[in-house]
């Protein structure tokens, strides 16, 4: 492949200039870590006013601004979401509770006229994503669910590939991620609680593993998938007394720290996954995009986190030649993910765009997780039913 074609796949890197005279009043929902994020973007952008919060500990989302250096003097503090909601002073919130309330506060803000940035996963079951897919329709507001790996220019550029049809007619997909050793505890332990958290591994990173693919290829619905899931890490304290963590942790691990599925998609493509917190290896594979004219090579990270880990390879038979085209990661852009997942929301809020990351896209993502949990559970496959809405 040329320069001047490889050069097609680069992206602009200017950025625009923000309107500050709209300003975008803003209420945080769950002052937790993954807010810390969302505080530290919104605090660059001119247009974005904090005027609220909410956390149901006492006390939290005061010490969460004085720990973050904000004068919160113009914030007022709610011990719930609905309280805050109900106040009526915000036009949009960022939900950023544990996995379990990401349903029923989405559901209550949307409801009452609220433009909504969720963090992912966007709930922990189909029923709940289809409820909010329903309050979204009702209520004409936006709904952005928060997968800040969309923007990076990289992940752009393997949906450009396989969208240009050098790939041809895609029939299997592997992909997925993991960490050696990554059960997120030092936030605390609501991701590993099953009250909380519900979901594991899949819900934390292994949605962005399906999101960078099923992006990719036009999010086809899920017919079938055959799970399984597993937790040997997380319920043995010595991984975590290794680790300088109370072995009771084992003991409150509720989620799990490993999962796989085999999912048939509309289209007949196959999609292989798993996804891991904790494992005997460095990676479980290699992102593969395998189609009948190329398939594409997306090396994987030791620590996945919704990146890539090296230049990506298309391999192709041409004149009879086995030949393969390296497309060079691209260099970071000015932000970060989480910056331009923000910004990208706020200009929706302010123009009445479309949501930049569509929960008509990640119900599907939601329902081969859902999927997986209860084939695991019934020990066989299962069929994915996605309703209309």
């Amino acid at each position: 492949m040329s320069k001047n074609s490889l050069d097609a796949f680069k992206f602009d890197q200017t950025t625009e200039e923000i309107d500050a005279s709209k300003k975008v009043k803003i209420g945080i929902i769950g002052t937790g870590w993954i807010a810390g994020a969302h505080l530290e973007q919104l605090l660059q952008m001119p247009d974005a006013e904090i005027v609220a919060a909410a956390d149901i500990v006492p006390g939290k989302a005061e010490k969460f601004f004085a720990d973050n250096n904000v004068d919160a003097s113009n914030i007022k503090f709610y011990p719930s979401h609905k309280e805050l909601i109900d106040a009526g002073e915000v036009d949009a919130v960022t939900i950023c509770t544990y996995n379990a309330t990401h349903a029923e506060c989405a559901i209550y803000a949307l409801e009452h006229g609220m433009h909504v940035l969720l963090e992912k996963p966007m709930c922990v079951t189909l029923d709940e994503a289809v409820a909010i897919r329903k309050a979204e329709k009702a209520s004409g507001k936006i709904l952005s669910i928060g997968f800040q790996p969309r923007f990076d220019d990289n992940m752009k550029m393997v949906k450009d590939i396989v969208q240009s049809g050098a790939l041809g007619d895609i029939y299997y997909i592997q992909t997925g991620g993991g960490r050696r050793h990554g059960i997120p505890t030092p936030f605390g332990t609501t991701f590993i609680q099953e009250d909380t958290g519900v979901i594991g591994a899949m819900g934390d990173i292994g949605c962005y593993s399906l999101d960078m693919v099923l992006n990719a290829i036009g999010y086809p619905k899920p017919l079938t998938v055959t799970g399984y899931t597993s937790n040997f890490f997380g319920k043995d304290p010595e991984y975590f007394t290794a680790d300088g963590k109370p072995a009771e942790y084992a003991d409150i691990f509720g989620v799990e720290d490993f999962a796989a599925g085999f999912v048939r998609l509309e289209g007949g493509i196959i999609l292989d996954f798993r996804i891991a917190w904790a494992m005997h290896l460095d990676t479980p594979g290699d992102t593969i995009i395998m189609g009948t004219k190329g398939s594409l090579r997306i090396p994987s990270t030791e620590c996945w986190n919704g990146t890539i880990g090296g230049d990506l390879k298309l391999y192709q038979r041409v004149a009879g030649k086995d030949v393969c085209t390296e497309f060079p990661m691209l260099p970071p852009r000015a932000h970060s993910g989480f910056y331009y997942k923000m910004r990208s929301f706020l200009d929706a809020v302010k123009t009445g765009g479309k949501a930049p990351i569509p929960s008509e896209q990640i119900i599907i993502n939601q329902a081969i997780i859902d999927g997986i949990v209860k084939s695991s559970k019934l020990g066989k496959e299962i069929e994915i039913e996605i309703p209309e809405i």
